[in-house]
């Protein structure tokens, strides 16, 4: 093991009976803080480790899937910083375009005012205001949590350093023929008014209605279904497919559209599915990401029905309704025209939906700003395939690769008043000039800045460098970039990921942004379902928090953390938790108060008893398999592995075996007290990083060391002894079979009872007197009668149960408990020997009755045996 070797005021053993987190957490972290622990020095000849904070929105607070993800980065980060590298955990929030401004709005609204009340620059200044006075409250959260970020680099995705790398990478892109402007189909929010990205959409299952219309007259019909039916207005074609022969005789023809003065052509369109429907599709181009397609293949016009807030501007009847108002208002219309051949109410079916304000997307035509991904794309691909990025888990490969090689242009233009504006001025004449940041934009007469932002994932993209300084070449960025590993979670994988893939290989010249990326899944309830406020199940962990501590979120979001898997918490979970940071804080405050110490060297093996042998062999198998589990970012494993270790192995066996040295004192008690320290102090360490708060306070008090922050982590010595580790599994058996029985006899864990114990035939007589003391044996005495005998690996013990158990009752009880088991024994395998049942029943019945089985058989070797073990009478 290595040893903290900062020079520390003596080790003051008083603790507390009891741990009170609320007393102790706020304090530690800021004394971390002030004492600059989580600070990086780009200075340093440590070898460096970098991981940025996936930046959470402005408006935010802590909710638990960000107490995951930060639980996970905060336990890397920490180990790493103990194991010498110089370590940036970079925080920084995004100014979440959307979002904001939504809030601000809201805030006007108040006011009785909207932001054209306040015009443009006012309305920014406004939110600026709104950020420094109400924004971030997240960032005291992360204090509450324990976040070991390096506060003095925070960062935001407005301020003039990062707004000066966005410029920087626009007018790069934009030179470069990468970044251009058209007419396409995007989401609309009617209600946010701006295009959203694929991300800010929400799929549901709405209520709609599915109708079928007949279009053209005589042999010139044709029947298409909708569930818009308001975008008939802007139809421009009908297509089938080529090879449909229903409808061969009207590729070419022009038909009538239903309540307008117009005519269609029929075009053949091999997107059109023949079996769908009736075949024929209606074709929108301005409406429709399928129809815009078809219509570019085949030059059809582009007829925009709706304004921006989703009302229809197409002069008539219908003119000024609602998308949804004209939706009825129209099949009204088709019906008493007999146009309407059928009808479908309810239809189910999938729709998007804003995520900032729920509102119902509208695909829609719009001039809007592009960046052609198609070789910043393939850049991003290459680098997973050659190895110089990891996904993990590695099956999240297949996923990206999906996503990224067949990643469409990117829509990076929102029509916004907060956010990056796009530095791009218009001439008079027409004339288009991107201007960096050091670049006068063009003035005179006619020449205006375009009037939209970029997309809130563009500025996001360059997180992993421009935090770092760039595009200046700043020791920061040449110290930590590329980062170490990014830790995000699987849903943002084709967005925020493939946005800093692309980015950072295009600004860093071929250098990704970071090593690793390592996917976890999303937090859900105990019962598996996604956390919402509208479902109910949604978590304040502030409140948990200040239930039960932080390390117990911590520790229990991290026993939960298998790879690229979703994470179900329930609060119990969190009281389990609760209850092993008592049951450190008790068993170490015990341990020192009986004599464990971290003073001198540990004593010779030559000098330690089998069970210290064995503790301190356990002890390096756990180092050893902590480190490749982190290295696997198997966190669930890892937490489940210090659990038992600490728990099972360090305190309800090694305490309890060495009680009875400690009590009798002398050399052996004084060389199991500084195994019991060693023990102690390299596990505290190693529980650090995921519960650092407890740990802080005990090893302090244990060690009179600075801080367990920057003590070192633990190394495997490479100390093993087997021979020990058989002696005390042997012990340990005996032990555990000797309780079961005693618990199945009814006696009280504490209850004595008197004992013969026979341990010739094992290696275990220098353990009598504690094997006494675990199993609550008095000695015989001269009444003892030996009315239950326990023959139990190798070693035998005698009871005498005359004075605490009815016999006859207990033989009674246990027969029928045994009747019972071979009933289901019976009927368990009469089922599995049924074929025709086989045959039918679903795998998980047959499972099942095979696990009842199982059980049934276990229950009837132990009843009989228990039934053995009883007296005669």
């Amino acid at each position: 093991m290595t040893e903290n070797s900062q020079a520390q005021p003596a080790a003051n053993p008083e603790l507390p009976t009891q741990y009170a987190p609320a007393e102790v957490e706020g304090k530690l972290y800021e004394r971390w803080v002030e004492r600059g622990y989580f600070e990086a020095d780009e200075k340093s000849g440590k070898p460096p480790y970098t991981i940025v904070i996936p930046p959470p929105n402005v408006t935010g607070s802590l909710h638990l899937g960000h107490a995951f993800e930060h639980t996970i980065i905060d336990a890397l980060t920490r180990r790493k910083r103990m194991q010498g590298y110089e370590t940036l955990w970079q925080p920084g929030m995004d100014h979440a375009g959307i979002a904001t401004q939504n809030v601000v709005e809201r805030e006007l609204a108040k006011e009785g005012k909207s932001r054209h009340d306040l015009g443009r620059t006012d309305f920014v200044e406004r939110v600026w205001q709104w950020k420094e006075e109400s924004g971030g409250q997240i960032s005291g959260q992360m204090r509450r949590l324990g976040d070991g970020v390096a506060w003095s680099r925070e960062r935001f995705t407005m301020d003039e350093g990062l707004s000066a790398a966005v410029q920087t990478i626009f007018k790069r892109l934009f030179d470069d023929g990468l970044i251009y402007r058209a007419e396409r189909i995007i989401n609309w929010c009617p209600r946010c008014l701006t295009a959203i990205s694929d991300i800010e959409v929400e799929y549901q299952d709405d209520n709609g209605e599915l109708v079928s219309i007949k279009y053209g007259d005589g042999d010139e019909t044709l029947v298409v279904a909708t569930t818009r039916a308001e975008t008939m207005l802007g139809d421009t074609a009908v297509a089938v497919h080529p090879d449909d022969a229903r409808y061969t005789h009207l590729v070419g023809r022009r038909i009538k559209l239903p309540l307008t003065d117009r005519t269609i052509p029929v075009v053949a369109d091999e997107h059109v599915d023949p079996e769908f429907g009736t075949g024929a599709v209606k074709v929108t181009p301005a409406h429709d990401p399928n129809d815009f397609e078809i219509g570019r293949r085949h030059d059809l016009p582009n007829i925009t029905v709706m304004d921006e807030r989703a009302v229809i501007t197409v002069p008539g009847p219908f003119q000024g309704l609602d998308r949804f108002e004209a939706r009825s208002t129209i099949v009204a219309a088709l019906r008493a025209e007999g146009r309407i051949v059928a009808e479908k109410r309810p239809y189910v079916h999938s729709v998007g939906h804003c995520s900032r304000c729920k509102t119902t997307v509208e695909p829609r035509l719009s001039l809007q700003w592009w960046v052609k991904v198609g070789p910043l794309a393939k850049a991003a691909g290459d680098a997973v395939r050659d190895g110089r990025v990891t996904i993990h888990p590695k099956e999240m490969e297949s996923r990206y690769f999906a996503w990224i090689d067949n990643l469409n242009d990117w829509n990076i233009s929102r029509q916004l008043w907060w956010g990056h504006r796009i530095p791009v001025w218009h001439g008079p004449n027409g004339e288009t000039v991107a201007v960096g940041p050091n670049d006068e934009p063009p003035t005179g007469e006619g020449w205006s800045q375009d009037t939209d932002v970029l997309d809130t994932w563009f500025s996001s993209g360059l997180w992993p460098f421009s935090t770092l300084g760039w595009p200046e070449q700043t020791p920061s960025l040449e110290k930590f970039y590329p980062n170490s590993v990014l830790v995000t979670g699987y849903d943002i994988l084709f967005f925020w990921v493939a946005r800093m893939m692309m980015f950072g290989l295009y600004a860093m010249d071929g250098t990704p942004p970071f090593h690793t990326i390592a996917l976890h899944g999303m937090v859900r309830d105990q019962f598996g379902k996604k956390m919402s406020k509208s479902f109910g199940n949604a978590v304040d962990p502030l409140e948990w928090m200040d239930k039960y501590g932080s390390d117990a979120v911590r520790f229990t979001l991290a026993r939960g953390a298998n790879p690229g898997v979703d994470v179900p918490i329930g609060e119990d979970w969190v009281q389990g938790s609760r209850n092993f940071a008592n049951k450190i804080w008790n068993a170490t405050r015990f341990a020192m108060m009986n004599g464990a110490t971290v003073e001198g060297p540990l004593p010779d093996a030559a000098q330690m008893s089998a069970t210290d042998r064995w503790i301190l062999s356990r002890l390096n198998e756990t180092v050893a398999q902590v480190d490749a589990l982190y290295e696997d970012y198997q966190f669930a494993k890892l937490s489940d592995a210090l659990f038992h270790f600490a728990w099972d192995e360090v305190f309800d066996w090694y305490v309890e075996l060495s009680k009875t040295t400690f009590f009798a004192g002398g050399e052996q008690a004084k060389v199991s007290g500084r195994v019991l320290g060693e023990v102690l102090d390299v596990t505290l360490r190693l529980l650090h990083p995921i519960v650092p708060f407890v740990t802080e306070t005990l090893w302090t008090t244990l060690t009179g060391k600075e801080s367990v922050v920057v003590a070192d982590w633990p190394a495997d010595s490479g100390f093993r002894d087997q021979a020990a580790e058989r002696e005390i599994e042997h012990l340990q058996q005996v032990v555990t079979e000797v309780r079961r029985f005693r618990a199945d006899q009814g006696l009280q864990p504490g209850q004595k009872v008197p004992g013969r114990l026979d341990l010739s035939a094992t290696p275990l007589a220098a353990h009598e007197t504690a094997i006494r003391q675990l199993l609550r044996l008095q000695e015989e005495g001269d009444a003892f009668q030996a009315t239950a005998t326990l023959p139990v690996a190798g070693a035998t013990v005698a009871l005498d149960l005359s004075g605490t158990i009815d016999v006859p009752a207990e033989r009674k009880r246990l027969t029928k408990d045994r009747d019972a088991a071979e009933k289901e024994k019976q009927q368990a395998t009469a089922k599995l020997g049924n074929e025709a049942f086989l045959a039918k029943a679903p795998d998980n019945v047959v499972d099942k009755i095979r696990g009842r089985l199982a059980k049934a058989e276990a229950d009837i070797e132990r009843l009989t045996a228990q039934l053995a073990a009883l007296p005669e009478g």
